[in-house]
């Protein structure tokens, strides 16, 4: 059971919510083709003694891919780690006002700069054509930085529709 299963609606922010669960979900498949790239990795280099690079390169890439894109569905369901040992004896509108405060002032200026940053950081890697270091590596790396603001932005959105969900949640006094 998800975190909106428990709070009262909040329209936009289920939404907004459903969008990025979609976008999840649909990410989440690279994690099938990441299991076939290490099967056929692994049956490559035990079996025939001929891993390839390209394989290594694919499987860290799709890694990365479903982590950074799970960001965003994990605080939308709130299936991340939270360490609450007096928030879940707090009331309602205790919680609703701490979450208020953390991502304000926590978790959207991380969220910002991290966003600012990497798109420096992937427009450099796309500018100068950026691929694998091995000659028969991956031939885009800016593909996989791009990734970081992507899922940034997507998280950011996540925060944004946490943080409305709570504001209209903490107004109604529910």
């Amino acid at each position: 059971m998800t975190e909106n299963d428990t709070l009262p609606s909040v329209p936009l922010a289920d939404k907004i919510d459903r969008f990025i669960q979609r976008v999840g979900m649909s990410v989440a498949w690279c994690y099938v083709l990441l299991i076939f790239v290490i099967i056929l990795q692994v049956v490559l280099r035990k079996g025939f003694s001929s891993g390839l690079i390209i394989f290594e390169e694919l499987q860290w890439h799709l890694y990365a891919m479903g982590v950074m894109f799970g960001l965003s569905y994990a605080q939308t369901t709130n299936s991340h780690i939270r360490v609450d040992l007096f928030y879940a004896h707090f009331r309602a509108r205790t919680k609703h006002i701490i979450e208020i405060l953390s991502i304000l002032l926590l978790v959207m200026p991380f969220i910002v700069i991290v966003f600012a940053h990497s798109i420096e950081f992937f427009y450099d890697s796309y500018r100068i054509g950026e691929g694998s270091q091995s000659p028969s590596g991956l031939p885009h790396r800016w593909i996989i930085k791009g990734v970081i603001p992507l899922s940034f932005a997507l998280l950011g959105l996540a925060m944004l529709s946490r943080l409305y969900r709570d504001t209209v949640l903490l107004i109604r006094g529910e």
